[in-house]
């Protein structure tokens, strides 16, 4: 089934029925409240590089505003502002010392009180782009605005928040038909070093056809009910109205599902998915979460498109630990990077096929993530994947030919998925159709 506007509805009706950070620019990673560094901003490997050098494309400057510094510091975490094809030109936040701030990490000229004030003054501007760092809930509503003004835009992770979202779907879709511009989603897990090998491999056959991959996202957090000050401070400090409070896993499932839609840019079909229930207070009934979730982690099983199985699973009751990565096994062979990846070791192909292992070994370049601009851009938090995503975005603005790897398309997919895997949760892993997206 084919999601777009005339189809998406009437499916959702019938199933119903039944966020460098200032790395990136010098000076440390993101930190919290209480000065601590934020998960994944401080995972800085950026894995092994090609050899080439980095050579210039253009000596045009796209002109961007920047909408969210925030709990996360994202807006300024992405490296727009040394980015050698940009120019900051305006920036937002709806705090004022943090609007201040993002000003001064990314040297804009001109701020605005709000994202959707910076939009109405884009041609006055002459805005060309606009990167959304804005809270979840906010990012498609304005995404769409943006589009329809003009802009190309990229947006924080997820694409949509949750079932109540679903609706958006096609206006997306429609926004980015009707503009001709980029939508693009900041999915980190897309160049991490692990899903960037995964993808190069896939696409050059080495894997071969596809047989199982599995995607993990685990993110320590929760509260504790015999802890009411920290519980306020998660509700009200950690998440602009508190849109984390008791968020099922799977709304946020795109650290996971990457490791097969950012991999293959193919899509989940079908999925069956199981829910943990969580002993942290905002999954508890007491918790009184808006989502009505109990889980603090879900494990998802997926038919993919071409017939192979993938297990994805969000996992937020995991004390201490965090961790973004995947595997994949394909005809050929499988790539299973954990053990050696940081030991910058090429021997992790277990079992690939002769001829697959010489083409790799032939062509190593093409399997390791390219050089950033020299001495401009510090590859940032997420694996090193903040500068490159944005690389990708300016690069698709600029280069005809260049399409971004977290297109509208591939956004929504791997977004999507992980609602109707939520859905199948609250109905006891009952297996689900998940429609088609495409423009």
């Amino acid at each position: 089934m084919e999601m777009n506007r005339r189809s998406f509805m009437g499916a959702g009706a019938a199933l119903f029925a039944a966020a460098g950070c200032r790395a990136v620019g010098g000076g440390g990673a993101s930190k919290d409240g209480d000065g601590k560094v934020i998960a994944g901003f401080d995972d800085t490997y950026v894995g092994r590089l090609s050899t080439e050098p980095w050579k210039p494309y253009s000596d045009r400057k796209v002109r961007v505003g920047i909408a969210g510094e925030g709990f996360c510091q994202f807006g300024s975490a992405f490296a727009y502002q040394t980015n050698p094809n940009v120019e900051v030109v305006a920036c937002t936040d709806l705090d004022p010392k943090r609007c201040a701030l993002l000003q001064q990490r990314v040297g804009a000229k001109k701020t605005y009180p709000s994202c959707e004030e910076m939009i109405k003054h884009a041609a006055a501007d002459k805005l060309e782009a606009v990167y959304i760092a804005t809270d979840a809930r906010s990012h498609v509503q304005l995404a769409i605005m943006a589009l329809e003004h003009g802009l190309n835009v990229a947006t924080a992770v997820p694409a949509i928040l949750g079932k109540d979202q679903l609706e958006y779907v096609p206006k997306l879709l429609d926004a980015v038909k009707r503009s001709g511009k980029i939508y693009m989603m900041n999915e980190t897990s897309a160049f991490r070093p692990e899903c960037f090998m995964m993808r190069r491999l896939y696409e050059s056959g080495a894997i071969g056809r596809m047989t199982y991959c599995e995607g993990e996202y685990f993110h320590f957090g929760g509260t504790k009910p015999d802890d009411p000050k920290q519980r306020l401070k998660a509700h009200d400090h950690f998440s602009y109205k508190g849109w984390r409070w008791g968020l099922p896993p799977m709304y946020y499932p795109t650290h996971s599902n990457a490791f097969y839609t950012c991999v293959t840019h193919k899509r989940f079909t079908e999925v069956s998915c199981r829910g943990t229930p969580s002993q942290y207070f905002q999954f508890l009934p007491e918790g009184k979460n808006e989502y009505g979730n109990p889980f603090g982690s879900e494990y998802a099983t997926y038919r993919c498109e071409e017939g192979a199985t993938a297990r994805m699973l969000v996992a937020f009751d995991t004390p201490n630990f965090y961790a973004e990565t995947g595997r994949i096994w394909g005809q050929n062979g499988c790539y299973v990077p954990e053990h050696n990846l940081r030991a910058g070791k090429f021997d992790y192909f277990h079992g690939l096929s002769t001829w697959a292992w010489d083409e790799v070994m032939a062509n190593k370049n093409n399997y390791f993530k390219p050089q950033l601009a020299p001495g401009t851009v510090n590859a940032g938090g997420h694996g090193g994947s903040h500068a490159y995503l944005t690389d990708d975005f300016i690069r698709g603005i600029i280069l005809p030919d260049h399409k971004v790897c977290v297109d509208v398309v591939t956004a929504l997919n791997t977004t999507v998925s992980g609602i109707y895997a939520h859905l199948s949760a609250m109905k006891d892993g009952e297996t689900l159709k998940i429609p088609e997206i495409a423009l």
